[in-house]
């Protein structure tokens, strides 16, 4: 193999790593590979298809010949107006399809296009601890001063903030939150987004909702879009990976006021030539669904939520029942040293991957999250494995 050491990368490829799951998705592959049959219950990622209605959209349209050129960096106005609907409808907020909403390949896209339109080398960016990893590699990639803010579950994992204005706060420039949280589950009320939005507006800082768990066991959903002038201040990411079950599909939305939506084009036009149309129109098919959709995807949800907790149970974790949102969190027994000797105990004892917290930061490392994106079958087979391995 042929290497040229006088060729280095750029400073900020140190700065990050490769992202966990695609390293731990390479163990596990080798793992079964050596004849291991490998459940894994760590990865977000939706088992279920999306609705009929939409795959039958996306096949018609991808039939016709005239839908495979280039689109509009913005969207095509079908999907914009779907999205302003859905908003109306699910959140009662009212937003201009023609210049407050944004469509995205993935709302992870989202994070960078929002990090390189707002953040300069040196400006500061406050990142949750636990949360998202994204959040924090894309400001380091971007070159900012980091700043993580602890999630507490005395404080129903919530910022503190009165503790951040104790900090010097003047070269913060991003704040990102996550309502209902991954990897937490907790969800927020409108006081909460009524202070933030609030802190964001009293210190020029803006204020970024990443909001893709909403519909997911949450009898409300809510958007931070809602409260009196946020739009001043703040941007929501939303997603339909999660919701409608079109992980693989990479659509998302930023919705924000129209000056802030100009930024964001402005990056986001000099890095992709826009989505797919029938990936578009399907988009817009699944917006369109009704309350019945995420009902039976709930009811589903339900089910395997109460299969995981039995898991949590097996293992002596404790977790709250109130959460919402795709995983189940839960805090380790005070034997294991941290979330990963558990982790490795459970995979290399019965060959079943179990998320450890400490991926979401050092706030995480006394907990474990389990995903509902795994049928009920396998979960009853995992929770077989890891009885029998206890009893050993």
């Amino acid at each position: 193999m042929h290497t040229n050491n006088h060729i280095q990368p750029a400073n900020r490829i140190g700065t990050v790593e490769e992202y966990y799951f695609s390293i731990k998705l390479k163990e596990l592959e080798r793992l079964r590979q050596s004849g291991k049959d490998i459940i894994n219950m760590g990865i977000g990622n939706p088992d279920l298809p999306p609705a009929p209605e939409v795959l039958v959209e996306l096949q018609k349209q991808s039939s016709s010949p005239s839908n495979h050129g280039y689109q509009s960096y913005v969207g095509i106005p079908e999907l914009r107006n779907t999205m302003r609907d859905w908003y109306k409808k699910y959140y009662n907020v009212d937003i201009d399809a023609g210049n407050e909403v944004l469509p995205l390949m993935g709302s992870k896209e989202g994070i960078m296009h929002i990090t390189l339109a707002f953040v300069n080398p040196g400006d500061g960016v406050l990142v949750p601890n636990p949360g998202y990893p994204t959040y924090a590699s894309v400001s380091k990639i971007a070159e900012a001063k980091l700043m993580h803010y602890d999630l507490d579950e005395n404080n129903n994992w919530e910022p503190n903030l009165d503790e951040l204005e104790k900090q010097d706060l003047s070269v913060v420039k991003l704040m990102w939150i996550n309502y209902p949280n991954m990897p937490t589950g907790a969800n927020v009320n409108t006081d909460f987004f009524k202070r933030i939005i609030a802190f964001g507006k009293k210190h020029g800082i803006v204020i970024v909702n990443d909001n893709p768990y909403s519909f997911i066991l949450n009898d409300s959903p809510q958007s931070i879009m809602n409260i009196e002038g946020a739009k001043d201040v703040a941007i929501e990411l939303n997603s339909l990976s999660k919701s409608h079950n079109m992980a693989g599909w990479r659509v998302g939305v930023a919705v924000s006021n129209p000056t802030f939506i100009q930024y964001i084009l402005r990056v986001k036009s000099n890095m992709d030539s826009g989505m797919f149309k029938p990936l578009q129109l399907a988009a817009a098919k699944a917006l369109s669904l009704d309350k019945s959709w995420y009902a039976s995807i709930n009811e589903e949800y339900k089910q395997r939520r109460i299969l995981v907790q039995e898991v949590m149970d097996l293992l002596e974790c404790e977790y709250d029942t109130n959460q919402t949102g795709m995983f189940v969190w839960a805090r380790i027994p005070d034997r294991y040293a941290d979330s990963g000797e558990l982790s490795d105990e459970v995979l290399y004892g019965c060959d079943v991957f179990i998320t450890p917290g400490f991926i979401f930061g050092d706030k995480g490392k006394r907990y474990i999250r389990i995903s509902l994106c795994t049928n009920q079958d396998v979960l009853r087979t995992s929770k077989q494995r890891i009885e029998k391995l206890k009893k050993a």
